[in-house]
Order: C-alpha cells, then sequence, then structure tokens
C-alpha cells in the first residue's frame, strides 16, 4: 500500500509518527503547502525510503491528481482542514484511490431558521456521491477520526452487542487538559474549532429527523473516568449525528463536547466581533479572512505538546435495552494521557487520539477486514475486529456501566 497523506500539521505528523512502527505500507508521502512543515513531519522515522515530504496545495485537486499519480498512491488520507474537503475528496477519485478524512465537508445554517433547521448538513455533498464512488469500486471512509471515527465505532458495537434496543447514543468528549504558558491556546485547529462550535448544533431523532439549536444548548455535567472528573459538556455541531442515524437503530444522537465556560465565552468574543468569519476583510493592500487571522496568531496545536498536561477523554454513552431485557446505559470510552503520548510518539494527546484511528483503519483495508464501496461511515463496518486490532496494538479502551445517564 503506498499513501498520501494531504497536509502534515498536527494530525499528519502523527499519523506518520505512528505509522512507522506498522508494516501495511510500503512507502508514505506527507504532503503540505509548507514544504518544511512536511519534512519535519517526516525527519527521523526510521527507514527513509519509506517516507517522503512533498509541496502541495490543498486547494488544488489537480496538483493533488498529479502527486497521487506520481507516488502511485493507492490510498489519499486528507488530514488538511475540513474546507479543502472538495478537492482532496474530488481528487482521489479522479485518481481511483480510496479515500479517507478525519472530517467531512462543512455544513450551510438554514438562511430562515438556522436555530431550528438544517440547511446543508456536515457530509451532504459527499454522501451525495456514494453511488458514483460505489459504481467505480472505490471507497471513501469519512470520518475516520476520534471524533468521528472511533466514537462510532463504539456506537456500533454497542449496537451489535449490548443492547436489544437503543434510546439514545450520545457522544460525550472531555478532558482535564492544561497547557502552561498561554491563557488561551486551543489543543486542536482552531479553525475547525470556531466552525464546529460556533455553528448550529444538530440532534437527530427518530420521529423528527435532523433539527438544530442554538450554539452551547443543553448544558449537562457528565462524570468523565480516569480521573478526569465531572465537566460540563453543551451541543456542538458534529459528524456523528449525521452518520450513525445512517446505519444503527435508536431514537436519538446527540454531541457534546466539555468546552467550559472560558473558552465558551472567547468563542462568543470571536463571533461578536466578526473574527469567526471566513469571508476576507481589506487590510491595507492586504486581503485576509479573519479565522485566518486568529488561526495565525495562536499556537500551533502540534507545537504544544511539551507544555501540556492531563488526559483527554472521547466516548460513546449509549442508553437502551441490553440484551438481557433490563435497562441499560452504557459508557465506551478511550483515553489518552498527554504524558504517555509524548514520551513514545512525540505527539501532543489530542491529535495523537485522532491519529491512531486513520492508521488502524488502513490496516483493515489493507488485509481485507474492511471490504466495501462507496461513500461510508465507520459505523458501517465491523467494529469487533477494530476494537480487537485496537487492543493487539496497546491501545486500550473502557466499557463503564452507568446506573443513569450520568447527568449529574
Amino acid at each position: 500500500m503506498k499513501v498520501l497523506v494531504v497536509g502534515s500539521g498536527g494530525v499528519g505528523s502523527a499519523i506518520a509518527a505512528i505509522a512507522q512502527h506498522r508494516s501495511f505500507f510500503d512507502h508514505m508521502a506527507l504532503a503540505d503547502v509548507d514544504v518544511e512543515r512536511a519534512r519535519r513531519a517526516t525527519s527521523g522515522l526510521g527507514e527513509p525510503d519509506r517516507f517522503s515530504a512533498l509541496r502541495l496545495d490543498a486547494s488544488d485537486p489537480g496538483a493533488i491528481v498529479a502527486a497521487a499519480r506520481e507516488i502511485g498512491a493507492d490510498v489519499i488520507v486528507n488530514a488538511a482542514d475540513p474546507r479543502f474537503n472538495p478537492q482532496i475528496f474530488s481528487a482521489a477519485f479522479e485518481a481511483r484511490c480510496t479515500y479517507l478524512d478525519m472530517a467531512m465537508t462543512l455544513s450551510e445554517p438554514h438562511p430562515e431558521r438556522p436555530y431550528e433547521q438544517p440547511g446543508i448538513k456536515l457530509g451532504d455533498r459527499q454522501f451525495a456521491e456514494h453511488e458514483r464512488w460505489q459504481e467505480a469500486g472505490l471507497l471513501a471512509l469519512l470520518g475516520i477520526g476520534v471524533e468521528p471515527g472511533l466514537s462510532d465505532v463504539f456506537a456500533r458495537y454497542a449496537a451489535d452487542h449490548l443492547f436489544s434496543s437503543i434510546d439514545e447514543i450520545g457522544v460525550r468528549d472531555g478532558a482535564n487538559i492544561v497547557v502552561d504558558g498561554y491563557a488561551f491556546a486551543p489543543t486542536f485547529s482552531i479553525w475547525t474549532t470556531i466552525e464546529e462550535c460556533l455553528n448550529p448544533p444538530l440532534v437527530w431523532e427518530r420521529e423528527r429527523g435532523w433539527y438544530t439549536t442554538e450554539p452551547f444548548s443543553e448544558p449537562e455535567v457528565f462524570d468523565f473516568p480516569e480521573g478526569i472528573g465531572p465537566v460540563e459538556c453543551v451541543n456542538v455541531e458534529h459528524e456523528e449525528v449525521v452518520l450513525i442515524p445512517r446505519e444503527l437503530e435508536c431514537r436519538r444522537v446527540t454531541f457534546k463536547y466539555g468546552l467550559g465556560e472560558e473558552f465558551i465565552q472567547v468563542l462568543r468574543t470571536l463571533h461578536l466581533l466578526g473574527l469567526d468569519s471566513t469571508q476576507p476583510v481589506r487590510v491595507a493592500d492586504a486581503e485576509v479572512a479573519p479565522r485566518d487571522l486568529v488561526a495565525a496568531v495562536l499556537p500551533d496545536p502540534a507545537s504544544l505538546g511539551d507544555r501540556m498536561s492531563g488526559k483527554t477523554c472521547a466516548g460513546t454513552l449509549v442508553t437502551g435495552v441490553g440484551i438481557d431485557g433490563a435497562d441499560r446505559c452504557v459508557y465506551l470510552y478511550h483515553v489518552a494521557d498527554n504524558e504517555q503520548t509524548m514520551r513514545e510518539y512525540g505527539s501532543q494527546a489530542v491529535v495523537w487520539q485522532t491519529a491512531i484511528n486513520p492508521v488502524i483503519a488502513l490496516e483493515l483495508l489493507e488485509d481485507g477486514s474492511w471490504k466495501r464501496t462507496g461513500v461510508l461511515g465507520p459505523e458501517a463496518f465491523d467494529a469487533d475486529g477494530y476494537l480487537e486490532h485496537m487492543r493487539s496494538l496497546g491501545w486500550d479502551y473502557g466499557v463503564s456501566e452507568r446506573s443513569t445517564a450520568s447527568v449529574i
């Protein structure tokens, strides 16, 4: 297998650092508009002939196709900001490559009722291409990070093995990570964080379908495991709410993120000042999008690992009727400790936790364990082999029985 990774920031470089210890691929090329960043990501990764770095503009589909053909890529992994998804997605089809991403094409709020009805949902443009990819015998695997990704695998496992009927599947994400020396320093792409946190959150209900709410709605305090403890979580727009109902039977799907009041106030201030906008404004002789400026002045999340401490938890809370006929509530989760991920991989916990999942998926695709065509999410595939393989690699996960929906 030959792999082209588009984007060599935090997640792209972590994919390479993790993959260097695996034998599923012959060659992996990391591509970035900043070729020096790609070179830094591939330097010192063991066998030099297995990795290469190249300059690539992710906004240019033709250049992506040319790069894929030059290295003979079988797979294109999209590790760039989701604003580049349409170009990378279409280029993968043109190059006849399997496609993986960790965030789907962006949404557009409803023009008249943004906090009641969805407009264009996350991934709608990609799912519209399902039959075309299927007829071509190609696979586009969407949302195979940690959330979405591992969270969807957890949902599939619970549906297959733990429940006879499911009431709600609710993804819950929280952390106790602190970044020393910064008053405000997101541990993931601020561009993506602004997008998902300030857009109208999605909720899905069987009787109602998809609907939206106000940002940061329905706060609840969720008790996270392994010492993280209680964290207030709020509704955030996220791909699981789109993906899970396509494949799994349940009554409701939600996503809630533990942001913290200070973080929420910063995001609200950015929105109030128009600094979340992606539309360029003229400043002297230059045009710049305010959101790009915000991203430029904040530290690169990939560079924060040495200043970070604590743990991050991603997981899926499932409530319903267990296979024994009794009411059941289970939280399936994965915790990453920043001290451990930095020591073993040189990657901070949040990006490392995201990056392990496309690596697992690539191995399952290579050995034929996952074998389908079309445009699909992780919950469309067998979860047993995924979680068994994850454990065999030493990346354990937890299953916590809860007596309630863990709201206190």
